[in-house]
């Protein structure tokens, strides 16, 4: 044979070798975890800030004018309706009282008197003993004398009246602020303000929402009376507390495009406190089969959105999605998907271009909760 084919069938042969080792050597599908997307009835909700304020808030004034006598509260403590915060000088407001009894029992004196002599003149006057004119003169004293006493009354009830105000009591159960005037210093009626007081419990929490948000939500307050708000407090975790929306403005602000609410809840420890943020999460949509996705498997290009589908053969597509609001740790896909399609959610940085093989392993979705679940929170 020709030395010249011999080569040649050496090299076929080596070539052959060549190919049958790198064929051997390709790497292996990699693994990695994917998710089956499943419809599911959903709350869309969405979080807002709001401020914290009490439902009964009073500037305590004097009603009576006086020099402090008392200060009979502890700042920054709790109080009960009818406890007695500052006393005001009562004495010359006694003396007035007194003064006011002594005027009422002489005019009730000069009543009887005139009674008497105005029945007698009655009498006199049928035997005709005196003038029409006097007896009239002594029915008009009775009159009179009837109202003065009135008068006195009514004076003697202004100066008890005042004599009580002496005592400045709380109108309200709740916390006391610090006092604005101390002892011996001159309170002036309806001007000096002598402190202030809130109630604690339960509380106001104010927000408002963007004109989208209230739209969304509008099926709920049709369908709910008042449905449960979630609140968090700065430096809270999550929102652990639950309140109600009991109040919705009849406008929009047209300065700022938002609607305002309010949120009432339970505060029997104390933990809210008038002026406080909070952060309140409402319910803005419910969905019947809403496709949720953990926000891991979502990836951003620009202003672009999408994820990578592994087909049947196990091959990775980049297909384009548009989202919705994030729901806890997954987000809400509006279009892009179908119920059934498997999503990879861990190991993308192993995808290095589509159309890429994979060893996909079905996981379930970390942070799934179910529309119960979540309202429940």
């Amino acid at each position: 044979m020709p030395k010249h084919i011999l080569i040649g069938l050496a090299a076929l042969l080596l070539a052959g070798c060549n190919a049958d080792d790198t064929e051997g050597q390709r790497p292996p599908p990699m693994p990695v975890e994917v998710v089956e997307v499943s419809a599911e009835p959903a709350t869309l909700w969405n979080d807002f800030t709001g401020r914290v304020a009490a439902p009964e808030t009073v500037q305590l004034r004097a009603r009576v004018s006086g020099y402090i006598d008392k200060v009979a509260f502890t700042e920054g403590e709790l109080v009960t309706r009818g406890d007695l915060l500052f006393e005001i000088d009562p004495r010359p407001y006694r003396a007035r009282e007194r003064a006011a009894q002594a005027e009422l029992t002489r005019a009730r004196s000069q009543l009887a008197l005139s009674q008497s002599r105005a029945q007698r003149a009655s009498q006199l006057l049928a035997s005709r003993a005196i003038s029409r004119e006097e007896n009239d003169q002594r029915q008009a004293a009775l009159a009179s004398d009837r109202a003065a006493v009135s008068a006195a009354e009514a004076a003697l009830e202004s100066a008890r009246l005042d004599l009580q105000f002496t005592q400045v009591k709380a109108p309200i159960s709740g916390r006391v602020g610090r006092a604005q005037i101390t002892r011996g210093n001159l309170a002036s009626a309806d001007e000096t303000l002598l402190t202030t007081l809130v109630s604690v419990d339960p509380m106001y929490v104010y927000f408002e929402s963007d004109q989208t948000s209230f739209a969304g939500s509008r099926e709920f307050f049709t369908l709910k009376q008042r449905p449960q708000v979630h609140i968090g407090l700065v430096g809270e975790s999550g929102f652990p507390h639950i309140g109600e929306l009991d109040f919705i403005d009849n406008r929009l602000n047209s300065h700022t495009g938002t609607m305002q609410f309010r949120a009432l809840v339970a505060n029997p420890e104390g933990s809210f406190r008038p002026g406080q943020f909070a952060r309140v999460q409402m319910p803005i949509e419910q969905l019947g089969d809403a496709l949720l996705l953990n926000r891991k498997a979502v990836l951003t290009d620009q202003d672009r959105r999408y994820v990578y589908v592994v087909n049947t053969e196990n091959l990775t597509e980049r297909r384009e999605v548009q989202t919705g609001p994030e729901q806890d740790e997954r987000v809400l896909i509006r279009s892009g998907l179908q119920p059934g399609e498997r999503v990879v959610v861990n190991g993308l940085q192993k995808i290095l271009f589509p159309g890429m093989p994979v060893e996909p392993q079905l996981v379930q979705m970390r942070g799934t909760k179910t529309a119960q679940q979540v309202a429940g929170r």
